[in-house]
């Protein structure tokens, strides 16, 4: 008994439901058929899967084909036939999902036998998803009415399930009880979600090796790197690997859903059992390196920044992917300094000078150059693409004492700093 129920005598109620059919009838009005009613259309249109049948009044029901078709599968009803249902579910709008019984010869559908086959094998089947309902979402499964939780209805974590509606999905059988109450249908997408992945996993796998570039999706960021699906296997890809440049955050280099090629790096058992892959997209792209003799060669000047500083010296951004060493020895121009930050700053413009270059050891060694040593070596009509002088301030040495040597003649080498 319901709460409205106890608050108003049987007698009451009855009589105020006889009134309101009353006035209905009166009206032309239909009452609105509830769940497990015996109901009677027309058939308004065929579907690829449905049927759709008109109720009257402003109410529409579906039904599955299936339970329009003869034992040899053919469609024993047309546009125009009348058809008598039961209402499995209500849905919002006034439409309802309708079953068939036995009824004046028509066939019955061998529902219970085909789920409970599905059930005990294990094995997949389709559903129709009708309506959200609390706890989850209601699935017509060849006309009986299942149940699917919102935590099986996918792989993730599912807020708003109304955009499932209407769409016709596989799941797993989870429980099936037959009792005096009917079907006890429970149903796990998810499930069969997860045997799919493992499948294609176990296949991705075998193709899993060092070296390999595979097609990938990224599915999710974090603070160090992207997780991208290789097809079943998710796979890291570093921060530190999405190119040669010096990257902040992974957002700016990929985007969650961007479809990329990868390398895969290393391949390593991980604690859970699964295997730990590492990916790469720099490995992909040209190496700086094998042009930087000819970019940065020796006695030529340079403007960089400041990328990190130890006690050994500072490290400069020449270029994407491209550090030069400036040790601490180096710049103190005509002083002892004990630490570069004495000198330089994080992130400060410096201009510099090449003193040697090393390809197969990838190291650049620097010099710091005196202020306005740059201009004069590149010129005017030379000055390099991709630099600006425009807050470099070179007040900044003549504050530690620095003084800036004059500029060279022509016939003379450039500046030493």
């Amino acid at each position: 008994m319901t709460d409205h129920d106890e608050q108003h005598p049987s007698e009451d109620f009855a009589a105020a439901l006889a009134a309101f059919e009353q006035e209905q009838e009166k009206s032309g009005q239909k009452a609105a058929p509830k769940v497990g009613d015996r109901v009677s259309g027309k058939i308004y249109s065929l579907g690829a899967e449905h049927a759709f049948v008109d109720l009257g009044g402003k109410a529409e029901g579906s039904i599955d084909l299936a339970e329009l078709k003869d034992s040899e599968g053919e469609l024993k009803y047309a546009v125009g036939d009348p058809i008598e249902a039961t209402v499995a579910a209500a849905e919002e709008g006034g439409t309802y999902v309708l079953r068939m019984k036995a009824a004046g010869g028509r066939r019955s559908a061998p529902i219970p036998g085909e789920i409970r086959q599905a059930f005990e094998a294990s094995a997949p089947i389709e559903g129709t998803v009708t309506g959200v309902v609390k706890g989850g979402v209601s699935i017509d499964v060849l006309g009986a009415r299942g149940f699917c939780p919102i935590s099986q209805l996918d792989r993730r974590f599912v807020e708003d399930a109304s955009g499932y509606v209407g769409r016709r999905l596989t799941f797993k059988v989870a429980r099936y009880e037959e009792g005096p109450r009917g079907l006890n249908l429970v149903l796990s997408r998810r499930a069969f979600l997860e045997q799919e992945a493992r499948a294609k996993a176990a296949e991705m796998r075998e193709r899993l090796v060092v070296g390999a570039i595979v097609p990938g999706t990224v599915t999710s960021l974090a603070r160090y790197g992207a997780f991208v699906d290789l097809g079943g296997v998710e796979g890291l890809l570093h921060v530190s690997e999405m190119g040669y440049g010096r990257i902040e955050k992974p957002e700016d280099v990929v985007q969650v859903g961007q479809e990329l090629n990868v390398q895969i790096t290393k391949v390593e058992p991980g604690k859970d059992g699964q295997d730990r892959i590492s990916l790469s997209l720099r490995a992909l792209a040209p190496d700086p390196w094998a042009a930087a003799s000819i970019e940065y060669p020796v006695g030529v000047f340079l403007r960089g920044r400041v990328a990190r500083l130890q006690p050994f010296g500072a490290f400069v951004e020449l270029g994407a992917g491209i550090d030069g060493l400036l040790h601490v020895s180096e710049l103190g121009l005509h002083r002892r300094i004990n630490h570069p930050n004495e000198v330089v700053q994080v992130g400060q413009e410096i201009d510099v000078r090449v003193l040697a270059v090393d390809v197969p050891r990838r190291r650049i060694s620097l010099t710091l150059a005196s202020p306005g040593s740059f201009e004069e070596y590149h010129g005017e009509e030379h000055y390099t693409e991709g630099y600006s002088t425009e807050g470099y301030a070179t007040e900044e040495y003549a504050a530690e004492g620095y003084v800036a040597e004059e500029a060279p003649s022509d016939d003379e080498e450039p500046p030493q700093g």
